[in-house]
């Protein structure tokens, strides 16, 4: 058995887009009066949706699903302005894509970022990759950690799920990876830390982009012992 697929997740894994969700975020925040938030603090509320960063943002008598609904319209209205003033891959994830491509493997993006947001930022950063598919958040299909995204990746692929490694940054992605069956591969560079990803299922974790080339020959012989 060999590798023949990576699913990446997008931001924290090959987008750092930190800093321009959380100005966006912030903007409106402070445009109703309501606390900001440091953007450090980001790296743990990014990840399951713009309803969830909602949640974690508003104060908690404000935390309504009406008020969640507006605020997330008025995010992606100041987000779709300023999406890419600060947002730039990850250092070694082109070189990462390229070491890819040249064996063969093939790559999508699975993210919980709403789709149209997902394919602007995967064409303006990482168009010369062959990236496919690409999905976002889409409406009436269910977000990580549901593996439904995965699958479908890997139907459309052709590719069985246990011959796809999935990078990512959370514990949405390994928990995706794993009900999906992929291999859960922890991204240390990203917005969370390593003890999440462990207890989430992680079955290996790298420091920088290019590791995983060098996995892709020292992980095979452990999923066929598996």
């Amino acid at each position: 058995m060999r590798i023949q697929g990576v699913v990446f997740d997008l931001d924290g894994t090959l987008l750092n887009s930190l800093r321009d969700i959380a100005d966006a975020a912030n903007s409106v925040l402070r445009a109703h009066g309501f606390p900001e938030h440091p953007v450090d603090s980001y790296r743990h509320f990014i990840g399951e949706g713009v309803a969830q960063l909602c949640r974690f943002l508003l104060p908690p008598e404000h935390c309504n699903e009406s008020t969640i609904s507006r605020y997330g319209e008025q995010f992606r209205a100041q987000y779709e302005q300023h999406w890419d003033v600060h947002t730039a891959a990850y250092q070694g994830v082109d070189e990462l894509l390229d070491g890819l491509a040249s064996r063969s493997i093939r790559m999508a993006v699975l993210s919980n970022k709403p789709h149209s947001f997902t394919l602007k930022c995967v064409d303006r950063y990482l168009a010369r990759h062959s990236l496919n598919p690409v999905y976002g958040q889409r409406e009436g299909k269910p977000r990580k950690p549901d593996p439904a995204g995965a699958l479908e990746i890997a139907e459309t692929l052709g590719i069985a799920p246990d011959r796809i490694l999935f990078l990512g940054d959370s514990r949405i992605d390994m928990e995706t990876a794993t009900r999906a069956g992929m291999h859960a591969i922890g991204a240390l560079w990203g917005f969370r830390e390593a003890d999440e990803l462990k207890r989430a299922g992680a079955k290996v974790l790298i420091e920088r982009p290019g590791q995983l080339l060098d996995l892709l020959e020292s992980f095979e012989p452990a999923a066929q012992e598996a």
